[in-house]
């Protein structure tokens, strides 16, 4: 499919561009451009691409989003690399999620090579937007949305998909060092045969009453437990969680069907075992850690995803208490898995996994 390509009017001037990226945040800046590409069942499906300024949306007040949710979201990044020129992380498993999520939802496929495609034309058109700050990126959102005008509980027939880009320095206001997070007791965020494994917005918009929880107890995330018999452990509101024991042990939950499959999950898998550690995806229950963090048997937690990368957690605070793992602080493996996966997304450390996809 041929993009189009519509000139942006009057984009940021090269000066506040500058001002802007040398201290971006975190999702709330944006480039000048934007992917639009849409759906119609009735004309046989994907049609007029195209690369233009970013805008508001004009949506039916019946639009099917509204109504039904049918919505789903990609996260990925564009990192500066180290022989020049930029290069993203995996973006085809991004591809892949997309799709899964797409099927779960009942909304249309995008062909693998029509969203990759799209990642290029938006990162060729804003590549000036990349901060060169250490630890900023471009941060990518496709998404897709239903926009059929209905009521009537059934999967739409026209859809939009968008991607929008945003310059992006760290996630977390705290850095690199180890974050705090609240123990939800009263919620939980997916159940078996649930929306657990798919990137759409009601999984998250599930996670703000328990988020905002956490943060009224000083805690910087929420981690979730299973919604059948509420002790074991699944994810953070937004991250997927590794738990390293003194023995060389490690383990993860296991994909069941509510936890996101993360892309930086499967890939730390890959590295922790390369550095010869035995890696565990099995259920790990919240009176386990807690009892193992205060026997000193485990030595460090981090929480992973696209946005944070790699974070230590040091503390875990709930109704009953809190508890400290290792130091409180960023640990040797966490702080090594960091390092190589960051330097890996940038060039700095050779790639032998064949993961990272170089652009002009």
């Amino acid at each position: 499919m041929e993009f189009q390509t519509i000139p942006h009017p009057a984009p940021v001037p090269g000066e506040t561009r500058q001002q802007a990226i040398a201290d971006p945040g975190f999702g709330t800046l944006f480039t000048d451009h934007m992917v639009e590409i849409d759906y119609d069942e009735a004309k046989g499906g994907w049609f007029s691409a195209k690369v233009g300024p970013r805008q508001p949306i004009t949506l039916d007040p019946a639009a099917a989003v509204l109504h039904y949710a049918q919505e789903i979201f990609e996260g990925m990044k564009a990192y500066q690399y180290e022989e020049g020129g930029l290069a993203l992380f995996r973006p085809e498993a991004n591809a892949q999620r997309f799709n899964a999520s797409a099927r779960r939802m009942a909304m249309p496929e995008l062909p693998e090579e029509l969203f990759l495609e799209s990642i290029r034309q938006l990162v060729a058109v804003d590549r000036e937007w990349v901060p060169t700050i250490p630890g900023g990126a471009l941060y990518l959102r496709p998404f897709m949305f239903a926009t059929e005008a209905f009521l009537g509980v059934r999967p739409a027939k026209q859809y939009k998909y968008l991607l929008i880009a945003s310059p992006v320095g760290g996630y977390f206001k705290s850095g690199h060092s180890a974050v705090k997070i609240w123990v939800s007791r009263n919620y939980t965020r997916a159940a078996p045969g649930g929306t657990g494994a798919a990137k759409t917005g009601g999984n998250y918009a599930a996670s703000l009453v328990p988020q905002a929880e956490g943060i009224a107890n000083g805690c910087d995330q929420v981690v979730f437990l299973d919604a059948v018999e509420k002790k074991w452990i699944e994810e953070l509101g937004g991250m997927n969680l590794f738990f390293v024991f003194d023995d060389g042990t490690v383990i993860t939950p296991p994909l069941t069907g509510t936890i996101l499959p993360g892309i930086t999950r499967d890939s730390l898998i890959a590295l922790l075992r390369e550095e010869g550690l035995n890696v565990r995806e099995e259920p790990y229950s919240i009176d386990q850690w807690r009892a193992d963090a205060t026997k000193g048997n485990l030595v460090e937690t981090m929480a992973c995803g696209t946005a944070a990368v790699v974070t230590p957690v040091g503390t875990v605070v709930g109704p009953d208490g809190e508890f400290t793992i290792g130091s409180g602080s960023a640990g040797q493996i966490t702080s090594k898995l960091r390092e190589r996966l960051v330097g890996i997304q940038t060039g700095k450390i050779a790639d032998s996994h064949g993961w990272v996809t170089k652009l002009p």
